[in-house]
């Protein structure tokens, strides 16, 4: 399976558009969240992204709520919001987290605590594709920002592939934790094989 990977797109227009046309070349799509800015413009940028037909998964970001991204997906019929829950696309399984973990500086963030954070993805899959808006800690987190409840989940399911976003001086990076390859995608967009 190929994926097309991305996150942090943050209201621009033309990268939105652009990851719209790389779409057809994917299997399935992964937004790994902040669509928007500040809760300002997530509407608009979904709208961008509704045309893709691909089958994608988003988590909202630290810049939306899960609520607001969900009712920016209705109607998008190839769309799937994950926030501690999973879906399969053609016998690949994925599970999803998004928001700010641990918590932000700033009182707009759309943020979980540590506690929140594993409580919600004590359900992913062994194996499969894990998708988070946050990185695990240590790991393309920036200055260590990452959480502690992605690593440990990352090392204990061991999913194949890892995603996240949120830390913007790292994406387009990857590494990996044991057997799993992660990656922070970052707005570029990049193909994964699964």
């Amino acid at each position: 399976m190929r994926l097309l990977a991305f996150s942090d797109v943050h209201r621009d227009d033309r990268k939105a558009r652009e990851l719209a046309e790389m779409a057809g070349e994917a299997d399935a799509v992964v937004a790994a969240g902040d669509f928007a800015s500040v809760h300002i413009g997530l509407e608009k940028l979904i709208d961008m992204l509704v045309v893709i037909e691909t089958p994608t998964v988003l988590v909202p970001g630290n810049n939306e709520t899960e609520e607001a991204l969900r009712e920016a997906c209705q109607g998008w019929r190839a769309a799937t919001v994950l926030h501690g829950e999973g879906t399969t696309i053609d016998g690949v399984d994925f599970y999803g987290l998004g928001g700010g973990v641990p918590p932000t500086p700033w009182d707009w963030s759309f943020d979980l605590t540590e506690e929140e954070a594993e409580a919600k993805l004590a359900g992913a899959p062994e194996g499969g594709v894990l998708v988070v808006h946050s990185p695990p800690k240590g790991y393309l987190d920036g200055r260590d920002f990452g959480s502690e409840a992605i690593l440990r989940t990352i090392e204990e399911k061991q999913p194949r592939v890892a995603i996240c976003g949120h830390i913007h001086e790292d994406g387009g990076k990857d590494d990996e934790i044991g057997p799993t390859r992660l990656y922070n995608v970052g707005p570029e967009g990049i193909f994964i094989d699964v």
